[in-house]
């Protein structure tokens, strides 16, 4: 092939294509469990994490609720993921064996915010959300119905292999995945970069402005006991029963149980078979499984 900035173009084209056929057709999970945030600058503060209001009859004046305000801010990163083509093979044609890795590079751009979203949520027993505290912990401040701070817990302790119950039923999810810029294919494919120049090399390749953060604490619970019959209708009965400021019932209703691999058969039996131990399972169908290799 002679190098041209036609054939350059549709050299582009065509990688382009390959892209994001595998980028379109990648699986993904993080939408799951995480809101997608559109950001507009270097990064958003989310002040409203942890305000509540709740409905009143309406006797005289509207009576404003005052929203205490949290500094939870989320700063955008940036990330890249790049591959050279050598100029070589352009001029020989055989630019076919770049087709594996411009497919691979698509479901690795598919697969990033799964890699950032599950790794925080596997990070949360010691990452700190806008409480103050960490996402999952025995000692979140919520104010009870006398008026008085009291410790709530979304963890149930032990310390094995952890799995978790989310309530994804609402607008807001447990996690937050920040976008400031989407995932992009670009390239440097000009014949007269310094790269081909000096390395014969035109180069290709994704970036984004992103990052993740944790959401609310109260629509997440995590546990490191064995995952059991027992164990996950205590912690499924302990979710639910979590309040808010002043002894609010908070209506969490959970309903995706999320596992790494070791757990999978676990966890379909607790939420997929009839009968366990010769008893009508009374857990089945209450919650939806999600098994990810990001727990792994």
């Amino acid at each position: 092939m002679i190098i041209t900035s036609q054939a350059l173009t549709a050299m582009f084209t065509g990688f382009q294509a390959v892209f994001q056929q595998a980028f379109d057709g990648a699986p993904s999970d993080y939408a799951k469990i995480a809101m997608t945030i559109p950001s507009a600058t270097r990064q958003e503060r989310y002040g409203w994490l942890g305000t509540v209001t709740r409905f009143r009859e309406w006797l005289g004046d509207r009576v404003i609720q005052n929203l205490a305000t949290h500094d939870f801010t989320i700063v955008n990163k940036d990330f890249e993921n790049t591959i050279g083509v050598d100029r070589n093979d352009i001029a020989d044609d055989t630019l076919g064996v770049y087709t594996p890795m411009l497919a691979q590079l698509g479901m690795d751009a598919k697969s990033h915010p799964d890699e950032l979203v599950f790794l925080l949520l596997a990070n949360g027993f010691t990452g700190l959300c806008y409480d103050g505290q960490y996402f999952f912990d025995t000692d979140h401040p919520v104010m009870g119905s006398n008026g008085q701070m009291s410790s709530v817990s979304n963890f149930a302790g032990g310390a094995g292999t952890p799995w978790y119950l989310l309530d994804v039923s609402r607008a807001i999810k447990p996690i937050i995945f920040q976008q400031r810029q989407a995932y992009k294919f670009v390239a440097m494919d000009r014949v007269d970069d310094e790269s081909v120049f000096t390395r014969k090399l035109f180069r290709y390749g994704v970036d984004a402005r992103v990052n993740v953060g944790f959401g609310l604490w109260q629509l997440a619970y995590a546990s490191k006991q064995e995952l059991s019959l027992d164990n996950f209708g205590a912690a499924y009965a302990a979710h639910m029963a979590l309040k808010g400021d002043n002894g609010r019932p908070l209506g969490i209703r959970p309903s995706l149980l999320v596992v790494p691999p070791t757990l999978r058969d676990a966890a379909l039996t607790i939420t997929k078979a009839d009968i366990i131990n010769n008893t009508t399972n009374v857990q089945r169908g209450s919650v939806d499984v999600l098994v990810t290799p990001w727990l792994a």
